[in-house]
């Protein structure tokens, strides 16, 4: 492999580890987590193998949503650091070969961010054209709400102004006018700002419902909404061709599709799949392959710069509105039976440790389908270590507790007295008593050490983010059977989603043998018979890599 196949493309094989400033490391006693502290924590990252770091909102904000009600695109939170700080961290990070991108925020700020302090005095206000006002808003149904049980409507009336103002989301944060040029070109500016000082890219919060792409064209905000992707991935090419702008948007595969645009016209770098997360639940629960199989096949074909971004657990609720009510009742039967668990009956709030009951065996499997179904795995903060959540905070909140550094006071996050932590540190079995990183570390059995592996394992198979991807047929309908394939490599991956051992049997898409296959993660070999058929054991929830051993790789 020649470096210069994929060293612009970065995002192509990344490891991108999902973070919250704010809960990962105290280094004053504070009890908030602060730049400095992540700082001292980038040797972790580097060791674990993360080639990327996104950070969750660092800005100033009143944290009514927990940081993704910005007062400030411009600045820090106070409580996190300065300016120096992020810049010093960057060099950190950089330093160890680590990328970081950032949230991007476009679709709404604040209500306390001086453009709509200024905005709601009037149609006077120079930032009064930088909102969505309406006299009489229009009717609202039940779908526009995105947080039903906590909002009714998508429009609210603001008492100064006298007019309706649009949130797509809660009240506090009104919607900016993307119609509006000047809208436009300060968000290009901010992120511009942001790279200027040596932000690797942006993860897009709510790409759908920042450009209003509906079929109704009345509801529409622009002509053609996708115009402004394409300017800003422009835009950002221009600054620093390497730039990496990963969208959120929850869609079918066939409209996500339409966020990547084309060759000539590029818009976003990745999206992540919620179709395939949704379906890999799906698959878990019932302990059958089909589902997630059907999901990645149905994957359309995107533009060769582009990547899908795949993730079994996110910052956010785990959300299945993909999947039909029926499907969705199994996947809370499973792994969020009750009702504290779950949220806006589409979603759970829970970590990925605790809906698997710490099962160690299904919880490696699910990490192995993590980093082996096609695309680049994005992880969540602590999910290495099997960090478990607190059902007693508010919503999605329930999964963004402290770091759990440590088993002594507040797991090793903060000095702080207890109450004066930003989140209450996870108790019981999954609380740092039972699950640090300290502990993990040295422990060659532990699930750091497996993700460890399994991040280098990754990283050795270029194959997983830049090959074609095939599935191999297999009469175990609790085996997913799939082999991606790129230039001269080849990697063969098996998992059982049954909670019994099976024998597999699989067919090699060549056709000829014996071929003989290693474990890349392991010691075991496996030869196929002469027709290119291998059979193999794998336990409760195995998982099984193989490779070819006669191919010669290219340096």
């Amino acid at each position: 492999m020649r470096i210069t196949d994929t060293s612009d493309l970065w995002w192509k094989n990344a490891v991108i580890y999902c973070l919250d400033v704010k809960r990962y490391a105290d280094s004053d006693g504070d009890g908030w987590g602060d730049f400095v502290g992540l700082s001292r924590k980038v040797d972790y990252l580097a060791d674990l193998g993360v080639t990327c770091i996104w950070l969750m909102p660092f800005y100033p904000s009143p944290l009514q949503d927990d940081g993704y009600d910005i007062s400030d695109f411009y600045n820090v939170d106070p409580r996190l650091g300065s300016l120096g700080d992020v810049v010093d961290f960057l060099r950190t990070a950089h330093d160890r070969g680590i990328r970081v991108i950032a949230d991007l925020v476009p679709n709404h700020t604040s209500v306390e961010h001086p453009w709509f302090q200024s905005a709601r005095k009037g149609p006077d206000s120079p930032f009064h054209d930088w909102y969505v006002w309406s006299d009489d808003p229009p009717p609202v149904a039940p779908a526009d709400v995105a947080f039903p049980g906590e909002e009714t409507s998508i429009w609210q009336y603001d008492e100064e102004c006298g007019r309706y103002f649009l949130h797509r989301f809660y009240r506090f944060q009104p919607d900016l006018d993307v119609s509006n040029p000047e809208v436009r070109n300060e968000l290009t500016k901010i992120a511009g700002f942001w790279t200027e000082l040596g932000i690797d890219g942006f993860r897009m919060d709510a790409v759908p419902a920042f450009l209003q792409t509906d079929d109704d064209a009345e509801r529409a905000r622009l002509p053609d909404p996708h115009d402004f992707l394409r300017d800003l991935r422009a835009y950002l090419g221009r600054r620093r061709g390497e730039t990496f702008l990963l969208g959120e948007a929850n869609l079918p595969h066939d409209q996500q599709r339409k966020f990547f645009g084309d060759g000539s016209s590029p818009e976003l770098s990745g999206s992540f799949d919620f179709i395939t997360m949704a379906h890999l639940w799906l698959s878990m629960a019932r302990g059958e392959a089909a589902p997630l199989a059907h999901a990645v096949e149905s994957r359309p074909e995107i533009p060769p710069e582009c990547q899908w971004a795949t993730f079994v657990r996110n910052h956010d609720e785990l959300t299945l509105d993909r999947l039909t009510p029926s499907e969705r009742n199994e996947v809370f039967a499973a792994f969020g039976p009750k009702k504290s668990m779950q949220v806006y009956n589409r979603g759970l709030r829970r970590r990925l440790a605790a809906m698997l009951g710490g099962d160690n065996d299904r919880l490696r499997l699910a990490l192995s389908l993590l980093f082996t179904l096609p695309g680049t795995p994005v992880m969540f903060y602590g999910d290495e270590l099997g960090m478990g959540e607190n059902l007693a905070a508010k919503g999605r909140l329930a999964v963004r507790t402290p770091m759990q550094w440590t088993s002594g006071r507040n797991g090793g996050f903060s000095t702080a007295p207890a109450n004066d932590l930003v989140s209450t540190v996870v108790r019981g079995e999954l609380g740092p008593k039972g699950v640090n990183a300290r502990d993990q570390r040295s422990d060659p059995e532990s699930l750091h050490s497996y993700v460890r592996a399994l991040i280098r394992v990754y990283r050795e198979c270029p194959e997983l983010g830049w090959g074609s991807f095939s599935l191999l047929a297999c009469e175990a309908p609790s085996v997913l059977a799939h082999q991606c394939v790129w230039e001269d490599r080849t990697l063969v991956v098996l998992h059982n989603l049954a909670d019994a051992p099976v024998t597999a049997s699989v067919q090699l898409p060549s056709g000829r043998g014996p071929v003989e296959l290693a474990e890349p993660l392991g010691t075991r070999t496996v030869t196929s018979d002469k027709a290119g058929q291998v059979t193999v054991k794998l336990g409760r929830y195995g998982s099984l890599w193989l490779r070819p051993t006669d191919v010669h790789h290219s340096e």
